[in-house]
């Protein structure tokens, strides 16, 4: 046990090799990865994860996922009230159940352009760029043959099943959208996560014979009951990390309201996700300096980049009503979507159009039930903030994306509304006889564009960058994941990414606990 934590005496405590704390997308692939015996004695590993096992129908069910947010699997934030947004504060769903938010997401499994990746190497983060990654795009996922991409390009003997929806299942509105992408001189692409990464088409899903496969049911399930020294606690919320020293040896959580502490012999892997793996560290007294005396933390590492630059995709749905019955969704809600450069002089993508076959708009909207959405999405410039509220580990987090404050956010939005139109006005919608509703077809002047994109804008729920990884000042953690200054302390999850990708970032995340799982073997 570590010095000078010993005053509660009743405190419960455990030791293994690793804790990691978080069973999200990343998560889960480390503790799976990390408990792989290797024949050199099995590691040990123990697996947090704050919420309950899976307890809903609703979470195996494809296009239930909307029915999500706001239950007991959602940790239920919202952010602080956004100014580019006319003061609304939108809600935050993050996942709170084993599989985190790949448990409770839209499904759709996009890597993004290598471009994305590029950009990380180019900043410094040696080992990062697509090329790198490659190899661990290939290792998570089962693509029979390598699909239409080939091998070179797609795995066929990983835990994941991402596949298109088939063709007797397609919504015929998706391939109408994609029809009415080509129409108007859009490239195609026959995969998204093959040679070709823009253009329209229909896209990857983490759904396996029609049920949704979260990173818990790839990784974590098939594993755990016949490994023994993988332990799974759920209901188990971390709210500090333990040190002696300087050096990072266990995490402290609350569990059937006893409080456990739980000691790592090698290392702490804090993979909680954008919003509460930052959370951890500041009420551990890891963080800005001043903010954490503010808050009524004790400092005990002074590292200014915790919490900052956050991003998230901003979305805003173009709503159209069809005069014909939109079929319900067989697969899920969206199979369809459209990337493109804002910019011909891009290294790659920074718009998407997400097509959605239901009305798809902020509560603060209505529209009518018989139609389908445009949703539009851009990488935005703007940097947000998780801060804490206080030292309570049970007040919420203040998080602050920043959607729309960055002007340049807001110019690409309108040329993808734009871009959405035009495709949207294409022949091959005309059958439906697709009439817009939100904002309206007499929505046409630069000022009510702009009030429509703050009324309209929300989030994409891809939170990320808050524990960006780096070589300067800035920078939360290493290209090797360590905390900078923090021995014995890892993160990894999509915090760490220095700049979102141009996509969903569910791939990019679990490629992020495969990379992960590798460098923490290799320093052992």
């Amino acid at each position: 046990m570590a010095s000078g934590e010993s005053e509660l005496a009743e405190t419960e405590a455990t030791e293994s090799d690793y804790v990691v704390v978080g069973a999200g997308s990343a998560g889960c692939v480390i503790a799976a990865r990390l408990s792989e015996d290797r024949g050199a004695g099995a590691t040990s590993v123990l697996l947090l994860e704050a919420g309950p096992r899976e307890t809903k129908a609703d979470l195996s069910t494809p296009f239930a996922w909307p029915s999500l947010f706001g239950t007991d699997v959602d940790h239920g934030y919202a952010s602080v009230p956004q100014p580019g947004l006319g003061g609304i504060a939108p809600r935050c769903p993050r996942g709170r159940t084993l599989g985190g938010s790949s448990a409770i997401n839209a499904m759709v499994f996009l890597r993004g352009h290598r471009a994305d990746y590029d950009a990380w190497a180019a900043a410094g983060c040696t080992g990062w760029g697509f090329d790198d990654l490659l190899p661990y795009f290939r290792r998570m996922e089962s693509v029979p043959g390598g699909g239409r991409a080939g091998a070179e390009l797609r795995g066929d003997s990983g835990p994941l099943r991402p596949s298109p929806a088939a063709d007797a299942d397609v919504n015929p509105l998706s391939r109408t959208f994609v029809a009415a992408a080509a129409a108007v001189g859009h490239p195609l692409t026959d995969d998204f996560n093959g040679a070709r990464q823009e253009g329209a088409g229909l896209h990857d899903l983490t759904v396996a014979d029609g049920i949704r496969q979260s990173a818990a049911d790839a990784y974590l399930h098939p594993v755990a009951a016949r490994r023994p020294h993988l332990t799974v606690s759920t209901d188990s919320r971390a709210h500090r990390l333990l040190f002696d020293g300087d050096r990072c040896t266990g995490v402290e959580f609350t569990r059937d309201g006893r409080t456990v502490r739980a000691y790592a012999r090698a290392e702490v892997i804090v993979s909680a996700g954008a919003v509460d793996s930052p959370r951890l560290l500041l009420l551990s007294g890891i963080g800005p300096a001043d903010e954490l005396r503010r808050a009524g933390v004790a400092v005990r590492h002074d590292l200014p980049g915790v919490g900052r630059g956050l991003q998230d995709h901003p979305l805003c749905g173009l709503v159209y009503e069809a005069d014909r019955p939109v079929p319900a969704g067989r697969v899920n809600l969206s199979e369809a979507s459209l990337a493109w450069r804002s910019d011909a002089s891009l290294p790659g993508p920074d718009m998407q159009v997400m097509f959605i076959h239901v009305p798809y708009h902020p509560p603060t909207m209505t529209a009518p039930e018989n139609g389908f959405t445009l949703g539009v999405a851009t990488v935005p410039r703007a940097r947000g903030s998780v801060r804490l509220a206080d030292a309570d580990p049970g007040t919420p987090p203040l998080i602050d994306p920043g959607y729309l404050t960055d002007e340049s956010d807001v110019r690409r939005m309108l040329h993808g509304l734009e871009v959405a139109r035009e495709v949207a006005a294409a022949e091959p919608f005309a059958e439906w006889g697709a009439r817009e509703v939100l904002p309206g077809p007499g929505v046409t002047d630069e000022a009510g564009l702009r009030a429509f994109l703050a009324a309209a804008t929300g989030p994409y729920f891809h939170l990320a960058g808050s524990c960006a990884m780096g070589t300067g000042a800035a920078a939360v953690v290493t290209p090797d994941l360590r905390v900078r200054g923090v021995p014995g302390l890892r993160v990894a999850d999509a915090s760490v990414m220095p700049s979102i990708v141009s996509v969903n970032t569910n791939a990019a995340a679990l490629a992020i606990g495969e990379k992960a799982a590798d460098l923490i073997r290799d320093a052992a």
